[in-house]
């Protein structure tokens, strides 16, 4: 690997989305998660890159699952970051359970708490229109509204001073493929990424071939335009719930308004009763609480559901929709 440097229209198109899009301003510390793949690698050499126009501070953090597959990936990575001179950082989780979901749930855990330790306002990740288009198939599959589908965000908080950010998320895995191949960059070839014991590979690997050969060659593409028009829709609908919840509530955390919402579409009844209701519960509402809930708009006075989690019930009184909990 050399440290090689020429403008391509790979280096053009990221330099045009930040400014168009003001992911990460000038003269900001950013935190790079390197996983040693071909994507990671391109985003951190596109950043890299880029640096001196942007006046960035960079640096790369590695999460190791502490799993046997992840053997010698750390020690990779950690040269890539010195051959760079760029800061390195690592965390090592402790008997992770071998799934998706709890190495994802670990890894944000992992990345804020290096960015916290170390006053880093940006994490970015080399998600791409391969994983949008890839997670809005998994999330289908497996059953979600208009939110789940418009998942993989360019950006979105992670606590109040610390922002993720996806900067490559209109490259495809197959550019960042090309780029890093163009630039003779190390890619650690990670085995779980061919286990199909996970869906997301089979998806990968199986479901989203059989679409390029059988139904539309450009499906990525067309997918991730659908999370990208879902996901503007999704905003538009949140604003307006959350506006109307300060109406329904009437200054009230026990309480909701069911002669106002009576008068809301049933999409903003939902919303206004999901963004209400995790005060009440202390968890996120399932598709079936918020329905219990919005049953109780139009039903007959003394009206009630069954109990809610954190043994919470809501029962009809009058034009009010009051909560408390069971003894």
């Amino acid at each position: 690997m050399e440290k090689s440097y020429s403008w391509t229209l790979f280096h053009a198109r990221l330099h045009q989305t930040l400014r168009k899009k003001s992911l990460l301003p000038k003269q900001t510390r950013i935190l790079i998660a390197l996983s040693g793949g071909q994507d990671s690698l391109c985003l951190m050499k596109l950043l890299l890159d880029l640096k001196d126009k942007w006046q960035w501070h960079l640096a790369i953090a590695h999460c190791d699952h502490g799993w046997s597959t992840d053997a010698g990936i750390a020690d990779h990575v950690a040269e890539t970051a010195q051959f760079h001179n760029l800061p390195f950082y690592l965390k090592v989780a402790q008997s992770l359970a071998e799934t998706e979901a709890a190495a994802r749930k670990w890894r944000y855990q992992a990345l804020v708490e290096i960015a916290q330790e170390n006053n880093f306002q940006y994490i970015v990740t080399a998600h791409t229109k391969s994983d949008r288009a890839e997670t809005f198939l998994y999330n289908l599959i497996r059953g979600t509204g208009i939110d789940g589908l418009s998942s993989l965000s360019w950006q979105r908080f992670l606590t109040p001073e610390i922002q993720l950010i996806r900067p490559i998320l209109d490259f495809t895995r197959r550019e960042t493929l090309e780029f890093c191949h163009q630039f003779q960059l190390p890619i650690w070839l990670d085995a779980v990424n061919e286990n199909k014991k996970y869906a997301r590979n089979r998806i990968r690997g199986d479901l989203i071939p059989y679409l390029q050969d059988n139904f539309n060659p450009q499906v990525e593409n067309s997918l991730a335009q659908t999370a990208e028009l879902l996901k503007a829709d999704v905003e538009y609908l949140e604003a307006q719930a959350q506006e109307l919840l300060i109406k329904v509530k009437a200054g009230r955390d026990d309480q909701l308004n069911r002669y106002i919402l009576r008068d809301v579409p049933l999409a903003l009844q939902r919303r206004i009763i999901r963004q209400f209701l995790p005060k009440i519960i202390q968890q996120h509402p399932t598709f079936a609480e918020i329905e219990a809930v919005c049953s109780l708009i139009s039903a007959p006075n003394k009206s009630r559901t069954s109990t809610l989690p954190g043994c919470a019930i809501a029962e009809v009184a009058g034009e009010w929709i009051i909560f408390s909990k069971y003894n």
